[in-house]
């Protein structure tokens, strides 16, 4: 088969032409089955449930599996969707690695298209960032970068080598979402200067709980298959812990019998620490401030201040904490209105804002609250796939698809993932036919061309860097303030705090050996 350059977008600027000459791979790719050839990074947990998809469309062939646990490729095999839908034998065979840089260095073998990165937080850039800059699209699940020169150091590398990436807030996809967006940037809820997103998380330890595990000399031995070099990665070495000790407080709100992971770091407790994770606010904010976003256009970050905090630390995100953020104003591209100043509210821990804030008076467990001059419009999940909506005067919260307010404002975003129709009206093939499949789905596509070009992002991908980069500026900014008190003030051209303790946490410590 001979490379076609469009249908690939490989080389859609010179660095990416210079890649390819340097990475020696052009006679792998030629040879192609016609298929994106696939490797994943992050292989069970969310790594599973990311790849998954793309393999189910039909797409992708897997050409290799990355993980620092080798006892993941185990679990992989044996996992009962794999040999129900008859992939295990063909997936014993995908080359596996447990350091990722090692896997890279065999490109010449492999021949790697697209990336799946699903990995601990602190090692989404390192990862993608060399990835990217061998011509290698890429889908980082969330938060995308740790930290804020990560993001600026990702949005300078996906555009300087022409590749396709995705982050991985799967509700994007959803119609509900996209219908809430349109309904948000219609201007139907007047001015609009107040937002209010909150979570439930963490339901992992952090705080003094979390702190505490870190203290004293450890004593577990590296379990078996457990790279531990390559987990660690960019972050400062440290010894391996084991599972927490007996009467160690859950967090787990669906079961609170029982932790939802035992050990300290891996697997998934890792989101509490400093050095891996963003907390609660890089885990769900990507989720929950998404329908905000993008329905009231924010963009650059003025100022964000921590005005509520429980169990602070140096080692461990807090339990609690209420952020203030503070977006500039703006000219909206979608209409002609100059929209004002905003100050969003994010609360995690469980602590909902106030239920005076709602018409009705009731706060969901999860979402947002859109304040408005003419109304109220909230969002019911995690996802913002249901919102509901309160014009002035009204007590009652009704579904923005029965309200009568909003019948008439126009659908302007492409829907991708109305079941299987949906996926293959955005010119992809497959029986991806989960609400959320469609996210993935349209990485696809936009590797091979295909799909609505989106006027958010100028791309095909609805989560591509133009969105991605600019909201994960005003989360990072919040977890930067969870670590420093007073009121901060951010400049995105200086890439520079007013404040030099929060300067200090804007660059990452790279490890030796992981240099990207």
């Amino acid at each position: 088969m001979t490379f076609n350059t469009s249908r690939r977008g490989f080389l859609r600027g010179v660095g990416g032409v210079a890649m390819l000459g340097a990475s020696g791979c052009c006679t792998n790719w030629c040879k192609r089955s016609g298929k994106i050839r696939l490797a994943a990074v992050g292989i069970m947990g969310k790594g599973f449930s990311d790849w998954m998809p793309m393999l189910k469309s039909g797409l992708v062939e897997i050409v290799a599996f990355c993980d620092a646990d080798a006892k993941q490729r185990e679990k992989v095999l044996t996992h009962k969707q794999v040999k129900d839908l008859g992939f295990a034998d063909m997936l014993a065979k995908v080359p596996f690695y447990t350091d990722y840089r090692r896997m890279l260095d065999d490109q010449h073998k492999l021949g790697i298209e697209a990336m799946t990165v699903s990995t601990p937080d602190h090692m989404h850039a390192a990862i993608a960032v060399r990835a990217m800059k061998m011509g290698i699209h890429c889908y980082v699940q969330k938060p995308l970068v740790r930290t804020l020169w990560e993001a600026k150091y990702f949005n300078d590398t996906a555009k300087s080598y022409g590749v396709i990436t995705q982050m991985g807030n799967q509700g994007s996809a959803m119609a509900g979402m996209r219908r809430g967006v349109e309904v948000v940037r219609s201007g139907i809820l007047g001015d609009v200067k107040e937002v209010h997103v909150w979570t439930n998380r963490p339901v992992w330890p952090q705080g003094f709980v979390a702190e505490k595990a870190t203290i004293g000399p450890a004593k577990d031995a590296i379990p078996e298959g457990l790279d531990w070099d390559s987990w660690i990665g960019v972050a400062k070495m440290r010894t391996y812990r084991g599972a927490y000790p007996a009467g160690t407080p859950t967090f787990n709100p669906w079961k609170p019998e029982k932790m939802i992971a035992p050990n300290v770091y891996h697997s998934f407790n890792w989101r509490g620490f400093i050095d891996f994770g963003c907390g609660a606010f890089g885990d769900m904010a990507c989720h929950t401030m998404n329908l905000p976003f993008r329905g009231l256009e924010l963009g650059r970050v003025k100022s964000v201040e921590c005005t509520m905090i429980e169990e602070k630390n140096d080692v461990a995100f807090p339990t609690k904490s209420i952020v203030k953020l503070v977006y500039a104003a703006r000219q909206s591209k979608f209409r002609d209105a100059l929209l004002p100043e905003v100050t969003l509210y994010w609360y995690d821990g469980n602590h909902l804002p106030s239920a005076d804030l709602m018409p009705d008076g009731k706060v969901p467990k999860t979402g947002c609250i859109i304040i408005g001059t003419k109304g109220t419009l909230c969002s019911t999940n995690d996802y913002g796939g249901a919102s509901t909506i309160a014009m002035k005067g009204e007590t009652v919260m009704k579904d923005i698809k029965d309200h009568p307010a909003c019948k008439d404002i126009a659908q302007s975003i492409p829907r991708c993932n109305e079941g299987v129709a949906g996926v293959k009206a955005m010119g992809g093939a497959g029986v991806a036919a989960a609400d959320n499949d469609g996210h993935y789905v349209e990485f696809l596509n936009a590797i091979n061309g295909n799909g609505p070009v989106y006027k958010e992002t100028g791309s095909r991908c609805f989560a591509d860097v133009d969105f991605s980069i600019p909201m994960m500026e005003g989360i990072l900014c919040g977890v930067v303030a969870q670590q420093v008190p007073g009121v901060l003030k951010w400049c995105p051209c200086k890439q520079r705090f007013d404040n030099a303790q929060a300067n200090a946490l804007v660059k990452p410590f790279i490890r030796d050996g992981f240099e990207f």
